[in-house]
């Protein structure tokens, strides 16, 4: 039995004509009814009830073709499930931010995908340091991932998406509040609150890189996994901070932010996805991605 003897078998049912039902399937009407035989003697009974002028279902085959007509609508249904899959508009995927981009980029392109991709099943994972991104990416439990170079793993592959200014977060009332713009050298006596070190945080090794940079040692005070919990940290007056500039749109209360003088205090947002990812949804998402960071630079 093949699907075509299903197809031969519904035709003849619904117009409950050979002749009808042959030219429907574009075909003789001999080798027809001589299918429909075949499928009857497999089968073991009598679907079909003949006459000269008509062709009626027999019960047996009244029930068959209501089976028919739900396995044949499956098959179809599946086979437009593929080509949707294939054509990257349906399926799953999971994206995971570091804490600035869940503030700042997060929400936007959320949105768009929702508009855009209404087919695919988004689930979003923020404030993730890079680390952890990585190791996710790596087994499966994300499929994006918005973060900071640098990255050095063959088996994952990176695409800049925009350079972003460090700015200064300050408590409001801080000395430093009053000044239009901070240099790296005003900030030497100022304790810090950091993102986690120790090889967890990227924005870590670039502050610190910054402060020697500047002739002076870092006072780190408070090491936070979290964007959020870092500003509220600022916020509370427990340190100053070192952020990127779409971290002030966290807008924590009790927090203001100065820009940093030097065109060297940039830090790099990249999209890295799997090298060997060839997933038609995924190319779908960065173009939405793409074009919303496009928009932003607008």
């Amino acid at each position: 039995m093949e699907l075509r003897h299903l197809r031969y078998f519904q035709a003849v049912a619904e117009e409950r004509h050979f002749g009808r039902a042959a030219d429907r399937l574009h075909m003789a009407q001999p080798p027809l009814s001589q299918q429909i035989r075949r499928l009857e003697e497999e089968l073991g009974v009598t679907l079909l009830r003949r006459s000269t002028r008509k062709v009626e279902l027999t019960a047996a085959g009244d029930a068959y073709l209501g089976r028919v007509r739900g396995i044949l609508a499956a098959v179809d249904e599946a086979g437009e499930e593929a080509h949707r899959i294939d054509a990257g508009l349906e399926g799953r995927l999971v994206v995971g931010c570091v804490g600035s981009a869940t503030y700042s980029l997060l929400p936007a392109l959320a949105r768009a995908l929702r508009e855009e991709l209404p087919g695919v099943d988004f689930a979003f994972r923020g404030e993730m340091l890079v680390p952890d991104l990585a190791d996710a990416l790596r087994s499966g439990v994300i499929d994006l991932a918005l973060l900071r170079p640098p990255l050095d793993d063959a088996a994952l592959s990176l695409r800049l998406l925009r350079r972003e200014r460090l700015i200064v977060a300050l408590p409001e009332g801080h000395r430093l509040a009053s000044r239009e713009r901070v240099r790296l050298a005003d900030l030497e006596q100022e304790e810090l609150v950091v993102h986690a070190g120790r090889g967890r945080s990227v924005m870590y090794d670039a502050v610190v890189q910054l402060c020697r940079g500047a002739g002076f040692e870092p006072r780190v005070r408070h090491e936070v996994a979290e964007t959020s919990t870092l500003v509220t940290f600022v916020a509370a007056g427990l340190g100053v901070a070192l952020v990127p500039e779409p971290v002030a749109a966290l807008g924590v209360a009790g927090a203001t932010y100065r820009p940093l003088v030097g065109r060297h205090a940039r830090v790099d947002l990249a999209a890295a996805t799997r090298a060997d990812d060839d997933a038609a949804a995924l190319a779908r998402t960065l173009e939405v991605l793409e074009a919303q960071v496009a928009a932003g630079a607008r």
